[in-house]
């Protein structure tokens, strides 16, 4: 074996290995990253949830609001709220884990497309480093001041237009409007929810 061919082998053999270690650094990076993103997958599998029942949630609100007379309104809401924390409890430990175990599949092709082996070290480094833990913490505490500042700014312009979208979706879906007026109160929808046979 000449010494060419030798030196040619050598390199290639080492730029192989460095490859098969950078790949495995990398891989090992994207798994840290996974993992110290477990918080926020529990939290998106924790709202799929609430928002696959928030539907059903409003439109009882409603009918309660308007056709369960005033003074059954309490225990029914309360029956109506342990059927849904029941439905929570049931469902949410299901969605959860299946997040957590679809996550590494789900997630490394993309990271492994966006981010050198260099950026994903910053950013575990980033989630990892006590200011951002301190951001996420108080993150949920600048999402509500903000969101209580619009709800506050914007509600005189936006609940007229709810009665009016509640007022219009039920005269689309052939309901008695009769109970729009009363919806204000109730949550939107209600004037589409049902009517009670009247009580004997």
């Amino acid at each position: 074996m000449n010494k060419h061919f030798k030196t040619a082998l050598i390199g290639a053999t080492l730029a192989a290995a460095a490859s098969g270690a950078w790949a495995q650094d990398k891989a090992a990076l994207i798994k840290q990253f996974i993992e110290l993103q477990r918080p926020g997958v529990e939290a998106l599998a924790r709202g799929l949830v609430e928002e696959a029942s928030l539907p059903i949630a409003r439109a009882g609100a409603g009918y309660l609001q308007t056709q369960v007379p005033e003074a059954k309104r309490e225990a029914a809401g309360k029956a109506a709220d342990v059927e849904l924390k029941k439905y929570f409890d049931e469902t949410y430990p299901l969605v959860r884990d299946k997040a957590v175990q679809l996550a590494p599949s789900a997630l490394t092709p993309v990271l492994e497309q966006n981010f050198s082996e260099d950026e994903l070290r910053q950013l575990v480094a980033w989630i990892s480093s006590p200011v951002s833990k301190k951001y996420q913490e108080i993150n949920p505490q600048l999402q509500n001041a903000l969101t209580e500042k619009v709800v506050a700014e914007t509600r005189a312009a936006v609940e007229p237009k709810l009665r009016a979208l509640d007022t219009n979706v039920a005269k689309a879906l052939g309901a008695p409007t009769d109970g729009a007026a009363k919806s204000g109160n109730g949550g939107s929808g209600a004037s589409a929810a049902p009517k009670a046979p009247a009580k004997k």
